[in-house]
């Protein structure tokens, strides 16, 4: 009179068929400690009944269709009560040999009854048994459980999909609580392995005893319940039995907890927890089942069913059947039938089955289905309804302990690897992906800026031709050589007026030859730098600027000599150096002296600096040399040379326009000076600025002269009276100025040189 086993199911080899058919199931021990009919009883659980009556169904089939020719399968059945105490006493009765169990030192010939068990729901009962729906992982171990064989896989597998699961909704910060039974142990190490994989971590873990009747149980469930209140994670997974579950969901209805909830497979169909009053207050269910034969609410079942048939199919190779008969030796030892299960291979349901070296099946029933649960209410009852793989919750929560980061952003680890706080990725390195430990390097010729989620290479910033800026920097350019060529053609035609003959005609086509090369030396700027293009701008306006120089001050030196008074020795000496080709030509070739210098000891050359991190901008330009000291002579000369004609303009500002040039020599200089001193601290602070800085104070001080020497002259030759001869305009001087020994002295000295120069010239 044994009970039904849960999923304890015993077979035995007999020929008589003798089999006992009516059995109660409970999933507590308390149910079987008294005799009461199953129908009223508080632990009847009706899947594991329905499992058994799957076993007993399979074995009846296999006998009717003869698959052992001459042999029945016989079975008996005992219930265990979800208890692993009363399995043992139960497997001590299936082994008993005239009610006694003899103990043994070597059970190598021991040829009992029963030849196999069919293990137990739960992984704690299942030890050395053949099990349908047992799935812990350390049943695996062979050297722990060497007889131990499963047609369900193991829960190594549902970890890792449960931390898929985890991952494919961005939960990383998720609570655990966990039965403390092997079953309960095992899977929860194994996910720990599989959440660290897959970048889940633990808010919180806990385990949960699982016998309800000890007192210290409910106070445990409260407390985990307040830890699941408290805690962040909005993710929870319970490997646990049933109806701790149901214990623990109880007081989440209680105090209104809302969660999700992921199952696994020991409850993750139970469809006493779908009808639980207030289920659907609990929050969103998600379970893992196992795929079989695309059945829907039978999936155990058939585990039961493979199970009976890899038994039956061991048996007839054991028994050497054929379609009439069976040859081999009826009562054989154990373990010859597990030699035979480990090699087993067959076919059901259009499903090829077999055992890998750890007892698990390695194809076949090797899935796992994701079930939602989806709790309908019909006329006051909830209806269980799950839905289909991939299956998307209609709206997804965050469970993360921190805000994701977003592209362009990286963790910055705080105390645990899922607890961070965002930085962005500095220069020169990105992040394309969100959430990523570390920002990547850009590969070379590459940059990027703060925060930026890709790399590029940086623009290069130079005087372009079609910039509006190098274009105005071209047409005054341009204009200021047509307007030389213009202003060259009046001298030229008007070279025996007076105008032209006090603005020395000779001395003014050079200072004009010198400003066309400093025009010119403005092309130069534009365009990408090279380093010829370095070298011969400078050198162009160096040359070009200091021969125009010269040439102002060879007129400033004759205006000094001609009214300013000295002693007869000092003034002769003084006369004896006012030689206007040999100043110019010395004064320019000593420029051109610094300019070779400079080229060999100290060239200009493209600027090689790396752009500063802060920007995408890369400026080609040109360095006037490593140490910029003979940019420095260069210009130090050509500023020197126009303070000496300035201060001797200055020394005769007192001569009447009428017969200098010193106030145009004055004004002309002064703006040389000023635009130059502007441009070095420009130059200095921004190097960026400096070559367009150049290029514009080379246009002002060339247009300066140009306006303060030629434009004047022009003017007087094409519109003053042409009959106005020198001496009239001394005569109405002198009028407008009363008499002066000193000016006729000076006006008289004016007159005469200008006549001799011009004898001489």
């Amino acid at each position: 009179s044994c009970c039904v086993s849960d999923v304890t199911a015993l077979c035995r080899i007999c020929q008589r068929g003798d089999y006992s058919k009516k059995y109660t199931i409970h999933s507590s021990s308390t149910a079987c400690l008294f005799s009461i009919p199953a129908h009223i009883v508080k632990g009847f659980d009706l899947q594991s009944f329905l499992k058994s009556l799957a076993t007993i169904h399979e074995i009846e089939e296999i006998n009717a269709a003869g698959f052992l020719p001459g042999v029945h399968l016989g079975y008996l059945m005992c219930d265990t009560c979800s208890d692993a105490s009363k399995a043992l006493r139960d497997v001590g009765h299936m082994l008993a040999v005239n009610n006694s169990l003899n103990v043994q030192c070597n059970y190598t010939d021991l040829r009992p009854t029963v030849k196999i068990i069919l293990g137990a729901l739960y992984s704690e009962v299942s030890i050395a048994l053949l099990s349908s729906t047992s799935s812990s992982p350390e049943l695996s171990d062979k050297l722990r459980y060497p007889v131990f064989l499963r047609t369900v896989p193991s829960d190594y597998h549902q970890t890792k999909a449960v931390a898929k699961l985890m991952h494919h909704y961005n939960w990383n910060w998720v609570g655990v609580v966990y039965g403390d039974d092997e079953y309960g142990k095992a899977a929860f190490q194994s996910f720990l392995e599989d959440a660290t994989a897959n970048a889940v971590c633990m808010a919180y873990h806990e385990m949960l005893s699982h016998d309800l009747n000890d007192s210290h149980s409910r106070e445990r469930i409260k407390h985990i319940a307040l830890q699941i209140r408290s805690s962040s994670a909005k993710v929870v997974l319970l490997i646990l039995k049933a109806e701790l579950v149901e214990a623990l969901f109880e007081e989440m209805i209680r105090t209104n907890t809302s969660r999700i909830w992921i199952a696994s497979d020991v409850w993750s169909r139970s469809w006493s927890l779908a009808q639980m009053h207030d289920i659907n207050r609990v929050g969103d269910i998600l379970g893992f089942t196992f795929v079989a034969s695309k059945t829907v609410d039978t999936n155990e079942t058939f585990l039961n069913r493979v199970a009976v048939w890899a038994v039956a199919n061991a048996l007839k190779k054991l028994l050497n059947c054929n379609s009439s008969s069976c040859s081999g030796e009826m009562d054989f030892p154990p373990w010859q039938l597990l030699k035979q299960l480990k090699e087993v291979s067959f076919t059901l349901d259009n499903q090829n089955f077999q055992f890998d070296k750890n007892g698990d099946f390695v194809n076949g029933i090797s899935g796992l289905n994701i079930e939602i649960w989806l709790l309908k209410t019909y006329n006051g009852k909830v209806s269980y309804v799950s839905a289909c793989l991939f299956v998307l919750l209609p709206q997804t929560p965050e469970s993360r302990c921190s805000a994701s980061c977003p592209i362009g952003w990286v963790k910055k680890i705080l105390n645990v690897s899922c607890c961070y706080k965002c930085t962005q990725c500095v220069e020169g390195t990105y992040s394309d992906s969100p959430d990523l430990d570390n920002c990547k390097k850009c590969p070379n010729g590459t940059w990027s800026l703060k925060g930026w989620d890709h790399c590029e290479p940086r623009w290069e910033s130079f005087m372009q031709w079609s910039d509006p800026h190098p274009i105005a920097l071209l047409a005054a350019s341009a204009f200021g050589i047509l307007l030389l060529l213009v202003m060259l053609i009046i001298f030229l035609v008007y070279r025996d007026s007076p105008p032209m003959k006090r603005a020395e005609v000779r001395l003014s086509c050079v200072i004009m030859a010198g400003l066309a090369v400093s025009f010119a030396s403005v092309i130069c700027f534009m365009g990408r730098p090279t380093v010829h293009l370095c070298r011969a701008r400078q050198v162009m306006y160096a040359m070009g600027f200091t021969l125009c120089v010269s040439c102002i001050l060879v007129k400033a030196y004759r205006t000094f000599l001609a009214f300013l008074p000295f002693g007869q020795i000092t003034n002769r000496h003084l006369h004896k150096l006012y030689r206007p080709s040999v100043i110019v030509t010395v004064i320019t070739s000593l420029q051109g002296i610094i300019c070779l210098l400079w080229l060999i000891l100290d060239s200009p050359h493209i600027d090689d600096t790396e752009p500063p991190p802060q920007t995408m901008k890369h400026i080609i330009q040109c360095t006037e040399g490593d140490r910029n000291i003979g940019f420095t002579i260069m210009l130090s000369y050509i500023a020197l040379l126009a303070l000496i004609g300035f201060l001797l303009a200055f020394k005769g500002r007192k001569v009447p326009q009428k017969f200098s040039e010193t106030g145009y020599i004055i004004f002309s200089m002064l703006m040389y000076l000023f635009v130059w001193v502007c441009f070095i601290p420009v130059y200095i602070t921004n190097k960026e600025k400096g070559s367009p800085v150049q290029a514009s104070a080379i246009l002002v001080s060339s247009y300066g002269i140009i306006f303060c020497h030629f434009l004047p002259k022009c003017y007087e030759a094409l519109c003053r009276p042409k009959d106005d001869p020198l001496e009239r305009i001394l005569r109405r001087w002198q009028v407008i100025s009363g008499p002066n020994p000193d000016s006729e002295t000076c006006s008289e000295t004016y007159i005469h040189n200008t006549t001799s120069q011009n004898k001489h010239s």
